[in-house]
C-alpha cells in the first residue's frame, strides 16, 4: 500500500478574499442587521451594513397622523428607552408651538429619560456580556431591567410601547406609590452595578476582548458624526444635557464621564459610570418633586376635565373638537434635540398650520453610530467585529426607515 502525498499549494500563491454575511438573523448583530464582511482567513479587511429588513417607515406614517397620533410610533424607534422617545417627540412640537410645560411635568419627564437611559444601558451591558462570553452579568442586568419594566407597567399599562406623553404634558400622573418603588431602585441598583463591576471590569478575558479594539480618535469620531458614550469614549467632552441643556439640566450635579482611548473597552468604562450619574439624576429630581398640574392650562393643546365635559356644553364640545380634529400647530418647522441613551437624538418637524405635520425626519444616533463599523472592524479578527458592534450599542428600530 503507497502512501499518499500530501500537495501543498505551490509557493508564492494567495487565497482570494472570501465573502461571509453575518446576519440578518444573528444574535449577535443585535437586530436584523446584515454584516457583507470580506475576510482574509479570520482578518476582517471590509464591512458593509446593510440596514432595511424592517421597513418601518415612521417618518411617513407621521404624515398621515395626527400630532398626538404619532406618540405611538415613537416608542417603536427604540423600543429599549421607548419613554425617552416619547418625550423627546412632544418637546420639539411643544417648542414649534412656543409651548411651556408646567414644573412638574420637566421632572417627571427628566425622571422618565434618566431611568430610560440606564434602563437602555443594562440592555447595552447584559447582551454585551454575553457577545464576550460572560452569562452571570447578563442575568443580573435583566434583573433589573425588569423592574424598570415593572415601573413602565404600574405607570403605562404597557411595558415596552409605553406612548406616555401627550402635547403640553404627560397621558396622566404617577399612579400613588410609583415614586416610592422608584427611589427604591435608586437605592437598591448600585449594589448591582458593583457586582457586575467586579465580574467584567478587571475580568482578563473581558480585558482580551475590548483593550485596543475598535480604536477612534476623538477627531475622526467627531468626523464621522459620534455623539453619545462612543463619543465621549474617545475624549470628546460633549453632551447635550450640559452643551445645550434643557428642563433644567444645567441646575443638576453630575459628572459627564469621558474615556481617552477611545476604544471597546472605555466605551464600557464610560456606559457604567453614566449608569451612576443618572442614578444621581434620579435622586436630585425625585427630591424636587412637587405637587401641581402635569398638563398646560392651555385649551390649545390639554382636553378639559371629565367633570366639566359632563357638566358644561363648552367644555364638551372642546373634548370633542380636540379628539375629532386634532391638535393645530402652527405653520413653521424646528430640530430640538436630547442627549440620548445612544447619543444624539434629534426631530426635526414642519407644520403648514394643520392638524398634521408636512414632513417629520428623525436624527437617530444608532443610524450615524453605525456607519463607523466599517472603519473600526478594519484590520481585526471576526470575533473583534462581534465586539465591536456591541460597543456601538445600535438599535435597528430607529436605523430602519
Amino acid at each position: 500500500m503507497t502512501e499518499k502525498i500530501l500537495e501543498f499549494p505551490e509557493p508564492g500563491l494567495r487565497s482570494e478574499p472570501m465573502l461571509v454575511n453575518l446576519g440578518p438573523q444573528h444574535p449577535a448583530t443585535h437586530g436584523v442587521l446584515r454584516l457583507i464582511c470580506e475576510l482574509e482567513g479570520e482578518t476582517v479587511l471590509k464591512v458593509t451594513p446593510d440596514i432595511g429588513f424592517l421597513h418601518s417607515s415612521f417618518e411617513k406614517l407621521g404624515e398621515y397622523r395626527t400630532w398626538n397620533q404619532i406618540v405611538p410610533l415613537t416608542d417603536r424607534m427604540d423600543y429599549l428607552a421607548p419613554l425617552m422617545y416619547n418625550c423627546v417627540y412632544v418637546m420639539a412640537v411643544e417648542k414649534l408651538m412656543g409651548l411651556e410645560v408646567t414644573e412638574r411635568c420637566k421632572i417627571v419627564r427628566v425622571l422618565c429619560m434618566e431611568m430610560e437611559r440606564i434602563f437602555s444601558h443594562l440592555l447595552w451591558l447584559g447582551t454585551t456580556a454575553i457577545d464576550v462570553g460572560a452569562f452571570t452579568p447578563f442575568l443580573y442586568a435583566f434583573q433589573e431591567r425588569e423592574r424598570i419594566y415593572d415601573l413602565h407597567e404600574a405607570f403605562t399599562g404597557a411595558r415596552i410601547t409605553t406612548s406616555a406623553t401627550r402635547v403640553g404634558g404627560m397621558m396622566a400622573d404617577f399612579p400613588e406609590g410609583w415614586t416610592d418603588s422608584l427611589r427604591d431602585f435608586v437605592e437598591t441598583f448600585p449594589k448591582t452595578l458593583d457586582e457586575i463591576d467586579s465580574l467584567l471590569t478587571t475580568n482578563g478575558i473581558h480585558l482580551g476582548r475590548t483593550l485596543d479594539i475598535g480604536v477612534i480618535s476623538g477627531e475622526d469620531a467627531l468626523n464621522y458624526g459620534f455623539t453619545g458614550p462612543n463619543l465621549r469614549a474617545s475624549g470628546v467632552d460633549y453632551d447635550l444635557r450640559k452643551d445645550n441643556p434643557y428642563y433644567n439640566y444645567e441646575t443638576y450635579d453630575f459628572d459627564v464621564p469621558i474615556g481617552e482611548n477611545g476604544d471597546c473597552y472605555d466605551r464600557y468604562l464610560v456606559r457604567m459610570e453614566e449608569m451612576r450619574q443618572s442614578l444621581r439624576i434620579l435622586d436630585q429630581a425625585l427630591g424636587r418633586l412637587r405637587d401641581g398640574p402635569i398638563n398646560v392650562a392651555d385649551p390649545r393643546v390639554s382636553l378639559p376635565s371629565k367633570t366639566d365635559c359632563m357638566n358644561d356644553m363648552e367644555s364638551m364640545i372642546h373634548h370633542f373638537k380636540l379628539i375629532t380634529e386634532g391638535i393645530m400647530v402652527p405653520a413653521g418647522d424646528c430640530y430640538f434635540a436630547i442627549e440620548g441613551s445612544k447619543g444624539e437624538l434629534g426631530m426635526y418637524l414642519v407644520s403648514d398650520g394643520g392638524e398634521k405635520p408636512v414632513r417629520w425626519r428623525i436624527r437617530p444616533p444608532s443610524f450615524v453610530n453605525l456607519s463607523v463599523i466599517a472603519k473600526l472592524a478594519e484590520g481585526h479578527l471576526v470575533s473583534d467585529l462581534i465586539m465591536i458592534n456591541a460597543s456601538l450599542d445600535i438599535v435597528l428600530g430607529e436605523i430602519d426607515r
